[in-house]
């Protein structure tokens, strides 16, 4: 290994304990504002310590071919310290900031589509209702008054035919229908 990998590699090594102290406090401050139950927090942590697994091991790839030496791991030490006690700070209210734009910005998509979308949709369904209302209660009325309009005309029809009645036998149905519709009739109109 040349000392230009060397260094390289230390480099690595000190952006990876950069990363992985900022993803410690990124994970930190999200499950505090999650609120997550304490039962997922050994999820989370073996999350976070996957994540960083992965990250240090890609950059070891990337810059040194995957040797592992003992200064990769002061390398990572250097960047931890480092970010504890310069970048913490910074991480975090940035991490807090995106959080609160991430929140407005879903409240704003929320309202946005309730307004635009679910609201007229909902003042379509109850306009609708009430048009068919409307127009089944005109029905309605319509209807009893051609009734009422019938109804002498019926009365003048069964006067003028009760001669030749007697010559007609008339079928048990439709006995049984015409007295089902002198009851809906007595019912509608004896109010």
């Amino acid at each position: 290994m040349t000392l230009h990998v060397q260094f390289q590699t230390i480099f690595m090594m000190v952006l990876s304990g950069i990363a992985i102290g900022a993803m410690f406090d990124v994970f930190r401050v999200l499950s505090g504002k999650l609120r997550l139950p304490r039962w997922t927090i050994p999820l989370v942590d073996m999350m976070y310590w996957i994540v960083a697994t992965i990250l240090v091991f890609r950059l070891l790839l990337y810059s040194n071919e995957g040797q592992v030496r003992i200064f990769i791991f002061l390398g990572m030490g250097i960047g931890v310290c480092f970010y504890f006690a310069f970048l913490t700070n910074v991480v975090v209210r940035f991490t807090l900031i995106l959080i609160r734009i991430i929140v407005a910005l879903y409240r704003f998509i929320a309202k946005t589509v309730e307004y635009i979308l679910i609201k007229p949709i909902i003042g379509l369904y109850r306009l609708t209702v009430i048009i068919l209302g409307f127009l089944l209660a005109v029905a309605i009325f319509l209807y009893r008054i051609v009734l009422q309009l019938l109804y002498p005309l019926w009365r003048m029809l069964l006067w003028m035919t009760r001669p030749v009645h007697k010559y007609f036998v008339m079928p048990v149905w439709l006995k049984k229908l015409m007295g089902n519709i002198i009851t809906i009739y007595r019912r509608l109109f004896s109010k």
